[in-house]
């Protein structure tokens, strides 16, 4: 079955869904260069449009921009800086519906996803715990947080070598950073934004059992 990935970044959540059994296609407006799957550099708004090109996939997933929404928004406005993303949920999940097809929009908690399930780097044996919402129009699992399980986590966001008071640390290096989310190809800047690939193989075993 064919998967398209949509806002792909550098394909953390990608993987998962090849490591399920997708043929996987990325779409994003930057470069590229470490996806490791076919990519296609265009617009996601364009490619939502294209009713032609989205009916050779069964299911389509899609990341939109989560800075309006992420908690780390009152630090950048703390800090005086702005950020330009749009919310392109509502836009993003109007045309997936539209599209008919099986769908999954990931986003942060905080996010107006419509009734979300929740996973949690904590539940696949992961350093970083990075909550994620995941809506969909199959009946999807959830995953049940084991914190006490993992221990202090790693955090894979700000700056590096960063202590949380009362919790855990950003990682010490881009080698943590990478092996925390189980993506070993990424830059760091890919790393913040990036879906541990475990959350996508645990949705894409579920998905195909589904269609």
């Amino acid at each position: 079955m064919k998967l398209l990935d949509l806002f792909c970044g550098a394909g953390g959540a990608s993987a998962g869904y090849a490591a399920a059994g997708f043929e996987v296609h990325g779409v994003d407006l930057k470069h590229g260069k470490q996806y490791p799957y076919t990519y296609v550099r265009a617009d996601v708004l364009d490619v939502l449009r294209d009713k032609n090109y989205l009916d050779q996939f069964d299911v389509i997933h899609a990341s939109p921009p989560c800075q309006t929404h992420s908690i780390t928004q009152h630090l950048r406005n703390a800090q005086g800086k702005t950020t330009s993303k749009l919310d392109l949920i509502p836009e993003t999940r109007a045309a997936l519906i539209e599209s008919g097809k099986p769908y999954i929009i990931e986003n942060v908690p905080g996010s107006p996803l419509i009734n979300p399930i929740q996973l949690c780097g904590s539940s696949f044996g992961l350093k970083v715990r990075r909550h994620r919402l995941f809506e969909s129009n199959l009946q999807l699992l959830g995953s049940v947080c084991l914190h006490n399980e993992q221990g202090r986590p790693v955090g894979v966001y700000g700056s590096l070598r960063d202590n949380i008071p009362n919790g855990g640390k950003t990682a010490e290096s881009i080698d943590e950073a990478r092996l925390a989310m189980g993506i070993p190809w990424a830059i760091r800047s890919e790393l913040v934004e990036a879906i541990p690939p475990a959350y996508t193989f645990w949705l894409g075993k579920q998905i195909i059992d589904l269609i």
